[in-house]
């Protein structure tokens, strides 16, 4: 008889895990998948073009607060979470809830679900959401550019649309992204700015065999805090002084932790010197083999005198402030370094989904985050813009928000980049790599 599974996922991890293990296995049926973490993702179908032979209906995908009833209405009998960025005692009260139905429950870790490449695969990771992983793959690509090596970006997967035209997508011009969502935008457009190309998808086997035909080197772009899909040769990790202690609180990010080959200390300008070396002593101990380079994330305003003396709103990075639980980031920053009259808090003026995330992430503080996973939810920051009473708005978003938000208000742009101090540096480490 074939266990009954149920996949507990974010419409990322999951996919990959079911392609790559559960797909053709004879020894398991898969009789649903559970989303959560990203709106309006359940309710519909793992499609049967994706699902396979085994699997001609295709594969239903619940609310992930169903997961009680599920367990009972289809006498599962394991359970396997795969998504990202939560706590370990989140992990483990998941798994208390399952155990206490009846079923097993199962991580699967990197032998089950990378793929081994031809082409020699860089990985960059980091143990929270908001760390710096797309600056520093920025960072990289650039470096191995210089070196006359063809780069291609293969990013963790955000299939928020329609599964089946999602399978392998190429990015490559503006142009491409015009279908995508917010989220979508702020991982790739950046690299195509850049002059890389960049895939995602659903299928990231299909993926690496178009991915390989263009690259001398992969870069594998990681999301959240999760381990890579395919086996690195070499694995940058960045962990974030301003979150101490969260590198050995979350999963799977003291997984990634525990695997990297180089960790980067990123933020340091903007942490305490104490944090910092605390920091440095968990990487030490935790993984005493890796490399320990020490990085800057300065930011670069467009238009500092929209800030100056000004009541302003602060737009951030969403998932960095939801389930990634920052406080702030470069457009607060910015707000104080060049002198911004007031912080106005955006919760009172929050529009339809826009108000629900605040309800569900109470900790953000005075900041907007950049919720944008369908055209509805983007309508809906636009109306909370413009309710908002602020004098002008500061974009700290990794995109350009103003290509896809209508902003009647003044308006300045933060971005911002990885920049190493001392030695050893990512160019020497790279450059040693690529000689051994």
């Amino acid at each position: 008889m074939r266990k009954k599974v149920i996949i507990m996922g974010a419409a990322g991890r999951d996919f990959h895990n079911f392609n790559v293990y559960f797909r053709s296995n004879q020894d398991y049926e898969v009789v649903a998948f559970t989303a959560t973490q990203i709106p309006d993702i359940e309710n519909r179908r793992y499609p049967t073009e994706l699902a396979g032979k085994l699997y001609s209906r295709g594969i239903p995908i619940y609310p992930e607060a169903e997961i009680k009833n599920l367990i009972k209405k289809h006498d599962v009998d394991l359970i396997t979470f795969a998504y990202s960025d939560v706590t370990h005692e989140y992990v483990m009260h998941r798994a208390s809830l399952i155990l206490s139905c009846g079923a097993d429950y199962m991580l699967l870790g990197p032998k089950s679900t990378m793929l081994k490449s031809k082409k020699p695969v860089i990985a960059i990771g980091a143990i929270r959401t908001g760390c710096g992983k797309s600056q520093t793959t920025r960072r990289i690509s650039k470096i191995l550019k210089d070196l006359n090596k063809k780069v291609v970006i293969v990013r963790h997967p955000m299939p928020y649309g329609n599964l089946t035209h999602q399978v392998v997508q190429r990015f490559e011009t503006y142009n491409d992204l015009k279908n995508c969502t917010i989220e979508e935008r702020e991982e790739y457009e950046s690299h195509i700015v850049q002059g890389t190309v960049v895939y995602a998808g659903v299928d990231y086997e299909k993926i690496l065999c178009q991915a390989e035909l263009e690259a001398d080197i992969i870069i594998w772009d990681g999301g959240n805090n999760d381990f890579p899909f395919y086996e690195p040769n070499l694995f940058i990790v960045i962990v974030d002084p301003l979150r101490v202690g969260h590198e050995l609180l979350y999963h799977p990010g003291e997984t990634c932790l525990r695997m990297a080959c180089v960790v980067v200390i990123n933020k340091i300008d903007s942490a305490k010197p104490r944090d910092v070396k605390e920091l440095r002593n968990t990487v030490h101990k935790v993984n005493p083999e890796a490399t320990i380079i020490e990085a800057e994330s300065p930011i670069f305003v467009d238009k500092p005198e929209i800030i100056k003396n000004k009541t302003v709103l602060v737009i951030e990075d969403g998932p960095t402030l939801t389930h990634g639980g920052m406080q702030y980031g470069a457009g607060v920053v910015a707000a104080k370094r060049f002198s911004a009259k007031k912080i106005i808090d955006p919760k009172p003026y929050a529009v339809g989904s826009i108000a629900e995330v605040y309800k569900k992430y109470p900790s953000i503080g005075s900041i907007l985050p950049a919720m944008g996973y369908g055209s509805k939810q983007i309508k809906e920051l636009e109306l909370t813009i413009e309710k908002s009473p602020c004098e002008s708005v500061i974009i700290a978003t990794p995109i350009d928000l103003r290509k896809i938000v209508n902003f009647k208000k003044p308006n300045t742009r933060v971005t911002y980049e990885l920049k190493e101090v001392g030695k050893p540096n990512l160019e020497e480490i790279l450059v040693k790599w690529l000689n051994s």
